[in-house]
């Protein structure tokens, strides 16, 4: 009996091995079975070959990372003509299989974006993108786009110039009178100190601000409100601004003489803006050279102001998954961005964006290594955030920029809704003249954006 139980083991013991050696050899195989591929990369944000930024840098660790998937830099994509290049490269169908995108709506009318919802249904990364992100990127409930970067818009205070004159500086969820009080006293253009560096952007916030219902430049749900009080209000407070000299680059130029710099970013780098109209891209710059104490503060009103960056995969992308990999390990997957704030404190490289993932252990090692603490503030108001829709929203640009109007201004019989606004800012037309006309058309342009979408 012995000897039979003896020759079961044996028997056991070489179906274990063989199976063993099975599976090896199917993993070994699986390995050198990976097909090496290429896929392609347009980006505005990759410098040159000899500065070897950030993106760069993540580019070869990801390569490194998966060693059959090579990334290649699309340069026939122009920065300064990046639509039109994009569509010379969709006709010639020659698409970079991930490439940045100024708005999605646009790229979607043209049939370039791949639906890649299935493959963000089953990425846990993907999970942890905030919502009111993830539903930016989706239209008809299918996504295109894969959030890439984020970014805070506000204001950056220099509270040395506030020191100086002792005043008070304001800091994050200041309110709409504090804004325009700090602006005012802090002003003195006959010692080179401008309260801001320009009112322009005062119309895209100022809704959002003074009515916690409205959105970024009143839009909600694709309606616009540009004839309401909060429009208005803000359009009027942005001309007192401008014509009253409180912001560096409306001046005339015998007051702009008294500040030192060829430009307003060397002027407020130079310490003689108090609150500039930035966003959070423009920290690093102020790490590194900055010569006054200085914090991010948002919007008025205490709400964050949020703007995303996103990628796209190509439709005719031949390599959907590695393209989707790739995009991923750029932008909201957790080892990517670990690996890009090691990469950043090893060589010395300012962190270029906020994190997309809100994982907790990538939130620590980030504000671990950043020590603004208004952004820190921003991030943890969240709740009470406002997306800007330049990228997202079906007609925005025309609502906002490029839609004629069929008024004269000037020389221009048919200006563009932003030639309305700014001569509006700067005093020359009243925005009650104009305010249901432009209300309108925004609807219009909407309407017509969401309809051309309808079937994608």
């Amino acid at each position: 009996m012995k000897k039979v139980l003896a020759l079961f083991m044996i028997i056991a013991l070489l179906f274990s091995v063989s199976a063993c050696s099975s599976d090896e050899k199917a993993s070994t195989d699986g390995d050198s079975k990976k097909e090496n591929v290429t896929i392609s990369y347009a980006s505005w944000s990759l410098g040159t070959e000899k500065e070897q930024n950030l993106e760069r840098l993540m580019i070869k660790a990801f390569e490194k990372k998966y060693p059959n998937i090579k990334v290649k830099i699309d340069e026939s994509i122009s920065t300064t003509d990046w639509n039109g290049t994009l569509a010379a490269a969709a006709s010639a169908g020659k698409m970079p299989d991930v490439f940045a995108l100024p708005q999605i709506p646009s790229s979607l009318s043209n049939d370039w974006l791949m639906d890649i919802t299935k493959m963000t249904e089953k990425d846990k990364d993907f999970a942890n993108i905030p919502e009111a992100v993830r539903e930016s990127a989706t239209y008809n409930d299918k996504v295109y786009a894969v959030p890439f970067a984020q970014h805070f818009l506000g204001y950056l205070v220099n509270k040395d110039l506030f020191n100086e004159a002792n005043l008070d500086y304001p800091e994050f969820g200041f309110s709409l009178e504090e804004y325009t009080k700090s602006i005012k006293e802090v002003t003195n253009i006959n010692k080179g100190v401008a309260g801001t560096n320009h009112a322009f952007s005062v119309t895209d916030w100022y809704p959002a601000a003074a009515n916690p219902d409205m959105g970024w430049y009143t839009v909600k749900d694709g309606q616009y409100s540009l004839d309401s009080k909060e429009f208005i209000a803000g359009a009027n407070l942005a001309k007192e601004i401008t014509t009253n000299n409180y912001a560096y680059e409306s001046l005339p130029d015998d007051l702009k003489a008294n500040f030192k710099g060829e430009n307003p970013e060397e002027v407020w780098m130079n310490g003689q803006v108090a609150v500039k109209w930035d966003g959070t891209w423009g920290v690093p710059a102020l790490v590194e050279k900055g010569t006054f104490d200085f914090d991010f503060i948002g919007l008025p009103g205490g709400r964050t102001g949020v703007t995303n960056d996103f990628v796209g995969i190509s439709k005719t992308s031949k390599h959907a998954e590695e393209a989707f990999l790739f995009s991923k390990w750029m932008s909201f997957g957790k080892e990517g961005f670990m690996k890009r704030m090691e990469i950043a404190e090893k060589e010395g490289k300012a962190l270029n964006t906020l994190p997309v993932n809100a994982d907790p252990e990538i939130l620590d090692e980030y504000f671990a290594i950043n020590e603004v603490p208004g952004i820190k503030t921003a991030y943890d108001n969240l709740d009470n955030a406002v997306v800007e829709p330049v990228k997202t929203v079906p007609g925005y640009v025309d609502a906002r920029w490029e839609a004629p109007t069929g008024v004269k201004v000037g020389e221009e019989a048919n200006a563009k809704v932003a030639v309305i606004l700014d001569n509006v800012i700067k005093g020359n037309l009243k925005i009650e003249d104009y305010a249901k006309q432009l209300d309108q058309l925004a609807d219009q342009k909407s309407k017509e954006a969401s309809e051309a979408l309808k079937d994608k």
